[in-house]
């Protein structure tokens, strides 16, 4: 027995062949690039190879399994039954496990002290500063870390500080790291005190508790003075490695994405019956509003189990009332049954509506915020939400809007704002913080910037998998950066969680 893999149609790797065997367990380990914001499509197929050929070609063909690697990375073990020539469903199961591969994501936390500097100043006393460079390949320096100033003293103890080891080291241990003192002065001609050169496999004897200690040398005193020692003691008290943990390591220790969609229905849109609005639903080709709620759902839906979709409607009239937030399925406890279920939903209540406005979006973020609200409070990383907004021109109610949002920025959720048609959306620019920190109309800042625009026409002439990938691609560290900030951290898996049912 052989098993390969593909991707986008190439043969990305195959296995060892197992002889004799009707349940092989391969050994053989595929390594692939993981990326939340793409639709990555995967193939495995089952040969059984004769005792005289090794080549795929002369083999049987056994049948063939089709998945995302969102599909394998949100379920940890995946479980689907192989499909014969024709789509037809064997009674035999191929399962897949996904492991991430550790990086250099990790943080180390270092304290360093020093005593017996070399006094630079006449009046009083060094004003000492510490700086750290990383030694590169092509033997130019990085500046890693500068301390602040510790005035008028010879013996500074300088704060605690935080920085990530591909910063320090690019995560090689033995990577030298050039370590300068300096004698700060006001008019920024600073004092060279000395230095000393160091790594970070000599900083982890500080991790059990014991000192480290560099002299610190200036190398024209060296020469210079004959009885000279040293111009000090730099002494590292405290290394401390700090594990970051990544977006895979939530999503693998159970956390879902609760994916809500809300739709523009103000009339702004155009008569959904004229072949010129943005609603019109042409037979054969998908409106924008689609191809946008397709291409950002289809991901997201990799990592909900139940794979029910809340979809949300504003700014229409139902049948006489002007409703400001409205549901465009039957029963908001289900929701709608995947992403084709809210396509459905869409086409199945725009003929029953009267486009109206006006353009609020506040009510829906407040909305998933009070679902959010409720997650928030079981201090587990469980849910978290993401909330795609498409509409067709700038809103209506920007102060409730930036206020909903600044509260939003303290819960599990991210929001994703596409501007549908050719309005001018330079206002709603300012939603996100890319260009600076979002403040309430009262001045209170985001605590994170969760809020992603971008116009659709943008990618009108490409494909909608670039709309997703802008659009998606902050969403990990969002999510890591809320779950870091909370101090939460992801669960091991259980072999039952591993291995719980998804839906298809």
């Amino acid at each position: 027995w052989s098993k390969c893999i593909q991707r986008r149609g190439k043969q990305v790797d195959r296995t060892e062949v197992i002889r004799s065997s009707i349940s092989p367990t391969f050994s053989k380990v595929f390594t692939v690039d993981f990326y939340f914001e793409e639709v990555q499509r995967l193939r495995y197929e089952l040969y059984d190879i004769s005792s005289n050929h090794n080549g795929i070609k002369e083999a049987d063909f056994l049948g063939a399994m089709e998945c995302t690697l969102g599909q394998i990375v949100s379920q940890r073990k995946l479980t689907k039954p192989l499909l014969k020539q024709g789509s037809t469903v064997s009674k035999s199961f191929i399962m897949v496990t996904a492991e991430e591969l550790t990086g250099n994501d990790d943080y180390v936390e270092l304290s360093f002290s020093a005593r017996k500097l070399d006094d630079k100043d006449f009046f009083s006393k060094s004003d000492p500063f510490l700086e750290i460079f990383r030694m590169n390949d092509d033997d130019t320096l990085q500046l890693v870390h500068r301390t602040e100033t510790v005035m008028n003293n010879l013996n500074p103890v300088w704060k605690t500080f935080k920085t990530s080891l591909n910063s320090l080291c690019s995560g090689d241990h033995d990577r030298p790291l050039k370590c300068t003192v300096w004698d700060w002065d006001s008019n920024g001609k600073h004092d060279y005190i000395g230095e000393y050169q160091a790594t970070f496999k000599e900083m982890r004897g500080a991790m059990d508790g014991r000192q480290v200690q560099w002299e610190c040398i200036n190398p024209k005193y060296q020469i210079k003075k004959k009885n000279y020692k040293n111009s000090g003691i730099v002494i590292l008290n405290q290394c401390k490695i700090i594990k970051m943990h990544s977006f895979l390591d939530y999503i693998m220790g159970g956390c879902q994405i609760q994916f809500t969609v809300a739709i523009d229905f103000t009339a702004s849109n155009g008569d959904p019956h004229n072949s010129c609005s943005l609603h019109y639903i042409h037979p054969y080709q998908p409106n924008e509003y689609l191809k946008a709620l397709v291409a950002v759902g289809e991901i997201c839906q990799d990592y909900d189990s139940d794979k029910m979709f809340p979809a949300f409607g504003f700014g229409a009239q139902i049948p006489v009332t002007v409703c400001v937030l409205f549901c465009v399925f039957p029963t908001y406890v289900y929701g709608c049954a995947g992403i084709q279920g809210v396509v459905e939903a869409y086409q199945t209540c725009l003929p029953k509506l009267q486009l109206y406005g006006p353009t609020n979006i506040a009510p829906i973020i407040q909305k998933v915020a009070s679902s959010a609200s409720q997650e928030m409070h079981t201090k587990e990383a469980m849910q978290y939400f993401i909330l795609l907004i498409l509409t067709d021109g700038v809103i209506t109610d920007m102060a409730d809007t930036r206020e909903a949002i600044v509260q939003a920025s303290h819960l599990p959720m991210s929001i994703i704002i596409v501007g549908v048609g050719s309005a001018d959306f330079s206002d709603m620019q300012m939603l996100d913080g890319d260009d600076g920190i979002l403040r309430s109309p009262k001045g209170e800042p985001c605590l994170r910037d969760i809020v992603q625009f971008v116009p659709f026409r943008n990618f009108k002439h490409g494909s909608p998998a670039e709309l997703a990938k802008t659009v998606l691609a902050e969403v990990p560290n969002q999510v890591v950066d809320y779950y870091n900030n909370k101090g939460i951290k992801p669960k091991v898996p259980s072999e039952f969680e591993s291995s719980r049912t998804f839906a298809p």
